[in-house]
């Protein structure tokens, strides 16, 4: 299977990112952008000014907002925000297009990891899911990453692994879809949790104990929905979620220290360039928890923060004062 002609659907930063990693080697890509003057800016001066500042891109990206120029390619990595794919997969040239879903979230109107909206939008495209712990701006800039492939078709996982693996960017195979989905879903609501403590000056040990017992509730869902421990113990589910809760670089760990800081939120929802998933997947995540008795309580006091029913003060006493129990439950 040659996999050779590919086109990123998505103009932020991570697509852009994904983009110099697809044209390595002085290899054609096709990257489609909705913001007319992100593709100009990539077409003439070779960047992404607004996305991804001060990153040299290379030549042989193209940028496009004609969708039509999409249906002469091999494969999509699709990179749009979580809450969109359903809608950008409807215009897509379906019929055996492999197509990498490289977002990470849960659709909120029907509680579905992406590839299973992908599944009901294009039922004969094969479907990969790209995650793991990757700072756009590192990636771009050529800095050793490791993701997650995840593919149940071996022979168009491997195919394409071998198209976008570098040895900057080192690419491992699996066939645990779910596995990978609910990492990178479940990592953006921990990492809210994760800047609260930040925003509030709790210190290094408060957030290494957030991680681990949010790791035990990224876990507790994953087994339940059909994912792998293993899967979730790797570069898309711990990884990510330690990278995540760890950095300013994360958009839902800013988002989540900003509230810790005292800025209300609504104004921080309503005021972001770039999308915190976190924020459109925390309450869906907390409503399949509820109806699948599957115990999360540190993505309930999200929500709760994030929907005005709880106060700082009574979040960060509800993450730190559950009755101690087994570390395994």
């Amino acid at each position: 299977m040659s996999l050779e002609r590919v086109a990123v659907i998505g103009g932020g930063a991570w697509g852009t990112a994904l983009a110099q990693v697809a044209a390595a080697n002085g290899r054609e890509v096709l990257l489609w952008a909705l913001e007319g003057d992100v593709v100009a800016a990539i077409n003439k001066i070779h960047e992404n000014p607004l996305f991804l500042k001060g990153i040299k891109l290379s030549p042989s990206i193209r940028a496009t907002s004609n969708f039509s120029d999409l249906s002469a390619v091999d494969a999509w990595l699709v990179v749009t925000p979580a809450q969109h794919m359903r809608a950008v997969l409807g215009r897509s040239p379906c019929p055996n297009m492999p197509l990498v879903l490289c977002s990470k979230g849960i659709e909120e109107s029907s509680g579905k990891l992406l590839h299973e909206v992908a599944r009901e939008v294009c039922p004969t495209s094969p479907i990969a899911v790209l995650s793991g712990p990757t700072f756009a701006h590192e990636v771009a800039a050529g800095l050793p990453t490791a993701v997650t492939l995840a593919c149940q078709d071996k022979t168009t996982g491997e195919a394409l692994r071998s198209r976008i693996n570098l040895t900057n960017f080192r690419t491992y195979l699996t066939d645990d879809v779910c596995g990978a989905e609910v990492g990178g879903a479940v990592k953006n609501v921990l990492a809210i949790a994760c800047g609260v403590a930040e925003g509030r000056g709790l210190g290094q040990n408060a957030r290494a104990a957030l991680i681990a017992r949010g790791f035990a509730e990224m876990t507790r869902f994953g087994l339940a929905m059909g994912a792998r421990r293993e899967t979730l113990a790797g570069l898309s589910g711990l990884g990510d979620l330690v990278l995540t809760c760890s950095s300013t670089s994360s958009r839902n760990f800013s988002l989540g220290k900003a509230i810790g800081e005292g800025r209300p939120v609504a104004e921080l929802l309503t005021d972001r360039r770039t999308v915190a998933e976190g924020a459109h997947t925390a309450p869906v995540l907390h409503r399949i928890a509820v109806e699948r008795d599957i115990d999360m309580p540190l993505v309930a006091a999200v929500v709760d923060l994030l929907e005005g029913r709880m106060k700082i003060g009574e979040l960060l006493e509800t993450m730190l004062s559950r009755p101690p129990g087994h570390e395994e439950d």
